[in-house]
């Protein structure tokens, strides 16, 4: 089964063709990357897939269903969550409250107005699973922005799980991590796969992305330049001249 499909997906900004006829599929319980140089298109991407911008061309597909022209709290519900470059979280909220407000609150109206705290018990199972889970019991009372950095990134993701996804997006993110907490998240990435969770990844760190995607993408100037394993990927002559210059590779 295949969760999330691209098909000869454009976007355009006036003059500026940002993404050019992409193509790739996430499947069903695989950790898929997308890769390229700054500039690549790659957060144009995700913005597409999540509704942020409109496709100019091309459908993207969530789980059959086409998404394309789905504004993005709709596109949301219905499966797919996401991470954002730079961490976004609530300035006054806790780690728990964090954690609550993300989730679907079934109910109509008088639900959607109702106190965070008012959050059922499944509300609730959901959140403390994420916050074992991430190993964020700790902080359970913190405020989130005061956290160090590499805390409010499990933070970030922790909520994201929480909206109970078929889909999580995740944008760089062990950007700005030392080596073991890149090596703690590839751990809780792997765990969220082995329970059935599906990725796609943007990230820059190359050992990373190598040690935990199944399958690659490669943008380079808004344009699929390759595609396939990390191994397939890291020896092929044009991946390397985009990265380092036909010289240097």
């Amino acid at each position: 089964m295949t969760v999330l499909a691209l098909n000869g997906v454009g976007k355009r900004f006036g003059g500026i063709q940002a993404l050019t006829d992409v193509s790739l599929e996430v499947p069903a319980g695989r950790i898929v990357g997308v890769i390229g140089p700054n500039g690549a298109g790659k957060t144009t991407l995700f913005n597409v897939i999540t509704g942020a911008y409109r496709a100019s061309s091309g459908d993207v597909l969530l789980a059959g269903n086409n998404i394309t022209q789905w504004p993005s709290h709709r596109i949301m519900q219905s499966g797919i969550a996401r991470t954002f470059q730079n961490i976004r979280l609530f300035a006054s909220m806790t780690v728990w409250e964090h954690l609550l407000v993300a989730q679907p609150r079934a109910g109509g109206l008088w639900r959607s107005v109702m106190p965070i705290g008012w959050a059922d018990a499944e509300a609730r199972t959901r959140a403390e699973d994420a916050l074992v889970f991430f190993g964020l019991e700790q902080y359970r009372d913190v405020i989130a922005r005061t956290l160090p950095y590499g805390i409010q990134r499990k933070v970030e993701m922790a909520r994201a799980l929480t909206a109970q996804p078929k889909l999580l997006l995740l944008d760089e993110p062990v950007a700005g991590m030392n080596a073991e907490e890149a090596d703690e998240l590839r751990a809780l990435f792997h765990g969220l796969n082995a329970r059935g969770l599906s990725i796609l990844l943007i990230e820059h760190d190359m050992p990373f992305v190598m040690s935990l995607c199944h399958q690659l993408y490669v943008l380079n100037f808004g344009v699929l330049i390759a595609e396939g394993t990390p191994d397939a990927v890291r020896n092929d002559p044009v991946v390397l001249d985009a990265y380092l210059g036909t010289e240097a590779a």
